[in-house]
């Protein structure tokens, strides 16, 4: 038994020097140490021995077992340190080459820009209110003053789900709902931001989706030269204090008189070209005095009670600021587009 351990010893030790991995390794110490090995068959022949020879061939076993497991050890450490000097090689840094930019993120320009004239109107003492985009029908029309019938209610131009819900067709359903929510009480001044869906042909100028920012001011003596005072500070904050409005006539069912606003080109300063059309005025947004049958609807006396109200597109506001001439673009995701207004 003496020769067989120092036999077996012999053998691991040169597998365990010839050994050219740690999986290598592992297996000769599963082959010569594990439960199954030789070192352990020879321990089983044991009661054969005589009792002085016992001890004497258990304590050699013993210290084979050791001698074995520690030339294991050592090896192993040995690979695993050439292993971690081959691949710290493999992946050197060269600490001279220049850094790679981390490129942030930042808020779309839309967002930029509802923000900016949130924070506008917040500054005028007006709050910002919200309702839901699938809309009812009554809100949406006839609280409004369009009744069934109405051109503007035409399928063609409102994405229906129903007969009396659909995708709102702007945010003015909002200014109905807060009015009505009211109950004919105390004054409003509010701003409704958000999308609103429309049946059109997207092009450079259109989009079936869109955002915009309506306002609405009910309280007693509200009159049109207060419209008027709100939306020339607005022009002015947005496009620049040498900015000019005016207001023309115009037709819209739920304000009674109705006007559009146009400020002055920024371009030619009034003088006329080709972004103005040679008029030296470009259209913005409509407003006018909410009409009465809007506030008798809603609960207000209309007599007490008046109010004005007006709507914009902020992808229009966006287009004229910062001259952009496709509204796709808003919508369509080039980074190099978007990237032009992280500071914006």
């Amino acid at each position: 038994m003496k020769e067989r351990l120092l036999e077996l010893k012999a053998e691991a030790l040169e597998k365990v020097a010839n050994a050219g991995g740690v999986k290598e390794l592992q297996q000769v110490k599963v082959e010569y140490l594990g439960k199954k090995g030789p070192i352990t068959e020879v321990l089983r022949g044991m009661g054969k021995l005589s009792a002085e020879q016992r001890p004497l061939i258990g304590q050699m076993a013993n210290d084979v077992r050791s001698d074995i497991s520690s030339a294991i050890e050592s090896k192993q450490a040995t690979l695993e340190e050439a292993a971690l000097e081959k691949q710290l090689e493999e992946e050197k840094i060269d600490v001279t080459l220049p850094g790679r930019p981390i490129h942030a993120g930042g808020r779309h320009i839309l967002t930029s820009i509802l923000e900016e004239i949130e924070d506008l109107f917040i500054g005028m003492g007006f709050a910002v209110a919200e309702g839901p985009e699938v809309e009812q029908d009554y809100y949406n029309f006839e609280a409004l003053n369009l009744p069934k019938g109405h051109p503007a209610r035409d399928m063609q131009d409102s994405f229906y789900i129903t007969e009396e819900i659909l995708m709102r067709t702007h945010t003015s359903p909002v200014q109905a709902r807060t009015m009505t929510n009211n109950e004919g009480k105390g004054p409003v001044k509010i701003i409704c931001p958000g999308k609103v869906y429309r049946r059109d042909t997207d092009d450079a100028t259109h989009s079936h989706q869109f955002t915009q920012v309506e306002g609405l001011l009910v309280d007693e003596n509200v009159r049109m030269s207060d419209l008027k005072g709100v939306l020339n500070v607005f022009a002015k904050q947005m496009f620049g204090e040498d900015r000019e409005i005016r207001l023309r006539p115009s037709f819209f069912p739920f304000t009674e008189p109705s006007v559009e606003m146009d400020i002055s080109c920024k371009v030619c300063a009034g003088e006329g070209c080709s972004v103005c059309k040679g008029t030296g005025w470009i259209e913005i947004l409509g407003g006018g005095m909410v009409h009465p049958n809007v506030l008798e609807m809603a609960g207000y006396d209309s007599k007490k009670y008046t109010g004005f109200a007006f709507g914009m597109g902020a992808e229009r506001i966006a287009m004229l600021k910062y001259g952009i001439d496709d509204i796709r673009h808003f919508y369509t995701n080039d980074v190099r587009f978007l990237n032009q207004f992280h500071k914006a």
